[in-house]
C-alpha cells in the first residue's frame, strides 16, 4: 500500500522525489528535507529524554526506538554528502560570530524563519501603556537626547548574514530503503511520529510523571484493571485424535 501510494503520487519513475508533490495520503506532501528534519527531531528527542530519570520506563523504551531509528537516517548518506560537510565544515570556520569557534558541525541544525511586513496601522493596541512623554517646549539639553535617541532607532542592528547551502537530497531509491528499514509508512508519516514524540517528551518532563505520586492510592484502587482478572485464561487446544 505504502509503495502504490507513492508510486501513483510521482506517475513516473525519477531518481528525485520532488518536494511538495502529493505522496498519495491526503493532506501529506513530499518533505522537502526529510533527512535533516529526523535528525533535528531525534537529537532534539535525546537531548529532552537524558533530563528523565534512566529508571523511568518511557524513557527507556523512548530513547530505544529513537536510537535506533537515528542510526539508519544518519547511515543513509545522499549523494555528494561528503563533499556538502567539507564546504560546511569551512563555512563554519569562516564565520565564527554566528557558529562560535567550539562549534562541533555534526551538531549543527540551520533553521530559517520568514518575517512577513507589518503595517503599524494595522496592529492593535494591547492595552499596555509606554512610558510618559513631555509635552510642549523642549530645552536644548532634551532635544539633544531626542536626537540621539531618533539616531539610534533609525540605525538597524548589525547582522551577520551567511549563506548556507543545504544539504543534498536523498534519492527516491534511499528514501524507500529508510520506509522499509523502519516500517513506519512513508517517511512524511515517521517525521509526523518524531514530532509528536518531541513533543510529548515536553509533556513529560513538564509533568514529572515518573516521580511518585503525591497521594498514595488506597489498597485494590487498581485490581479491576489487571491481567486476566475479568477475562478467562487462554484455553487449551483440543487434542487431536490419534
Amino acid at each position: 500500500m505504502k509503495s502504490t501510494s507513492r508510486l501513483l503520487a510521482t506517475v513516473k519513475s525519477e531518481r528525485f522525489l520532488t518536494p511538495g508533490n502529493p505522496t498519495g495520503l491526503t493532506g501529506l506532501l513530499t518533505h522537502p528535507a526529510p533527512r535533516s528534519q529526523l535528525l533535528y527531531l531525534y537529537s532534539s528527542t535525546l537531548d529532552k529524554l537524558s533530563k528523565i530519570p534512566e529508571y523511568s520506563v518511557y524513557r527507556q523504551s523512548a530513547e530505544a526506538i529513537t536510537k535506533q531509528r537515528l542510526n539508519v537516517i544518519q547511515n543513509t548518506k545522499p549523494p555528494g554528502y561528503e563533499e556538502w560537510v567539507q564546504r560546511a565544515k569551512q563555512k563554519i570556520h569562516d564565520n565564527p560570530n554566528v557558529f562560535g569557534k567550539d562549534t562541533d558541525p555534526s551538531r549543527i541544525f540551520i533553521s530559517a524563519s520568514l518575517t512577513e511586513e507589518s503595517d503599524s496601522r494595522e496592529i492593535q493596541w494591547d492595552g499596555m501603556k509606554g512610558p510618559a512623554t513631555l509635552e510642549g517646549t523642549r530645552t536644548e539639553e532634551e532635544r539633544a537626547q531626542q536626537s540621539e535617541i531618533a539616531k539610534k532607532a533609525a540605525k538597524p542592528p548589525q547582522i551577520d548574514v551567511v549563506q548556507w547551502e543545504n544539504e543534498p537530497p536523498l534519492e527516491a531509491s534511499q528514501i524507500a530503503e529508510i520506509e522499509d528499514t523502519i516500517g513506519a509508512g512513508l517517511i512524511e508519516e515517521i517525521i509526523l511520529v518524531a514530532e509528536g514524540e518531541n513533543s510529548l517528551v515536553d509533556t513529560i518532563l513538564e509533568s514529572k510523571s515518573w516521580e511518585e505520586l503525591s497521594e498514595k492510592p488506597p489498597p485494590g484502587q487498581w485490581d479491576y484493571f489487571s491481567r486476566d482478572q475479568h477475562t478467562p485464561g487462554t484455553q487449551e487446544p483440543p487434542k487431536g485424535k490419534n
